[in-house]
């Protein structure tokens, strides 16, 4: 799986998402030379009505079989069902299936293919979507990605720093996905852990622990038919990253203190401001559950490497104060000093600056109060020469925002202030995108 939203130069290979698919044609039975074609991780097969596939034969189960897809591949497990379930003429508990592999429940006859469609995401030609905005080639492509993935139901794992903009990703998603209609859950898993933590996901039995009073739902309860968000999911612990697993794979669970299985149907997003593939590798985070979660792996860039897209937030912004009630000044210099910042609290720190300074036409002053605070961090993957120079550039960045905030926007008086030649000081802000 690509790893969508990772920096490209120009002429590389269009970004793809790579949707693992699997088809079923039944080959004997009532429905003989039907093809269903299914992209989830878990099929369920049989004939009640709320399976996946559904198999209106007498002598197929309720719930007859499940197919599982993992790391290894696709995993066919029975149900206990009535007649059993058959692979290639031999009768299976638990087995991976091949292509071309004969599945029998009942009378009925299915054959299993696996495949792979690989979705070239075109940009977007749209400047918006949902609650995001932006004009950046990365932002149009994020964009292009929702339409063609929002329909799916793929799991889906969006990484970047804290501010990026992850929930909104995740709403989006959901806003436009065939369950918008359904309920939107968010778990923060970072705010919660223990027995508080698994009665929020999974929800309890009355006198299921300490002061449990009342049976509760959980959030997967509660997101039935619709969205659960796992906020943070890289901050839950080794101990608790199993059972959530399970839940994933078997689309089921039991409340804490409760023996009766619930089924649930549900899509999972998750977030994290760390590299899970990493946490994975060093065995901070269970390899199986990334591979569950990052079906689709998205890493959202920071602002400071789409600095085009802050005029855009920036008027974004002051339309929605405006529409509050609320008086905005017009402030051109300001705007253009909010490109200079390094933002390492990304879109939350500057709508935070924003609603601080448009009110009075005041963001140059504000900016100029923070703009050279950032704290000093070191990259342990760059040489001494690489970090020196990454630092030298940032250093020129933060002077030319410092130095345009108290010149309130005028190159011709920023430049008397630094000593500094006019046209040195264009060429350095055209240079790091100040000015065109």
């Amino acid at each position: 799986m690509e790893d969508f939203g990772k920096s490209r130069r120009e002429g590389d290979t269009p970004p793809a998402i790579h949707l693992a698919q699997c088809r079923l044609t039944v080959v004997k039975g009532p429905q003989r030379g039907k093809e269903y074609v299914f992209s989830g991780d878990v099929i369920r097969i049989g004939k009640a009505d709320d399976n996946d596939l559904v198999v209106p034969e007498e002598t197929v189960s309720r719930v007859h079989l499940e197919i599982l897809r993992d790391a290894k591949g696709y995993l066919l497990r029975d149900l206990q069902s009535t007649n059993g379930t058959f692979l290639d003429g031999a009768e299976i508990r638990e087995a991976y299936i091949g292509a071309g592999s004969v599945i029998t429940v009942g009378l009925v006859q299915l054959k299993f293919q696996p495949s792979e469609e690989r979705i070239e995401i075109a940009p977007s030609p749209r400047e918006s979507c949902g609650e995001l905005v932006g004009r950046s080639p990365r932002m149009r492509e994020l964009f292009g990605l929702i339409e063609r993935l929002a329909p799916t139901e793929a799991t889906v794992l969006v990484e970047g720093e804290r501010g990026t903009g992850k929930d909104l990703v995740a709403r989006t998603i959901h806003g436009s996905s065939r369950r918008k209609g359904g309920p939107f859950i968010v778990v923060d898993c970072a705010a919660v852990s223990g027995h508080a933590l698994e009665s929020e996901l999974f929800g309890h039995e009355k006198g299921a622990f300490p002061g449990a009073q009342t049976a509760r739902q959980g959030a997967f309860e509660l997101a039935h038919g619709g969205t659960l968000l796992l906020d943070e999911v890289g901050e839950l612990s080794l101990d608790h990253q199993p059972k959530l697993l399970r839940v994933l794979e078997q689309r089921e669970l039991r409340r804490l203190g409760g023996n009766r299985p619930i089924n649930v149907d549900v899509r999972v997003i998750a977030t994290s401001r760390s590299d899970l593939k990493r946490e994975a590798e060093q065995g901070k985070f269970r390899e199986d559950l990334y591979f569950r979660l990052s079906v689709v792996p998205i890493r959202l860039p920071p602002l400071r490497e789409r600095r085009e897209d802050i005029p855009l937030l920036h008027r974004q912004a002051v339309a929605r104060l405006g529409a509050a009630g609320r008086q905005v000044a017009a402030d051109p210099a300001g705007e253009a000093a909010l490109a200079l910042h390094d933002w390492p609290g990304n879109v939350r720190e500057l709508l935070s600056v924003i609603e601080r300074g448009a009110p009075l036409g005041g963001l140059a002053a504000v900016l100029s109060q923070s703009v050279m605070t950032g704290a000093l961090e070191f990259d342990p993957h760059l040489s001494y020469r690489a970090e020196k120079e990454r630092w030298e550039r940032d250093f020129e960045r933060r002077y030319l925002g410092w130095l345009l905030a108290r010149a309130h926007g005028n190159i011709s008086r920023a430049a008397r202030e630094a000593d500094m030649d006019r046209k040195y000081l264009h060429k350095l802000l055209k240079k790091h995108r100040i000015v065109t």
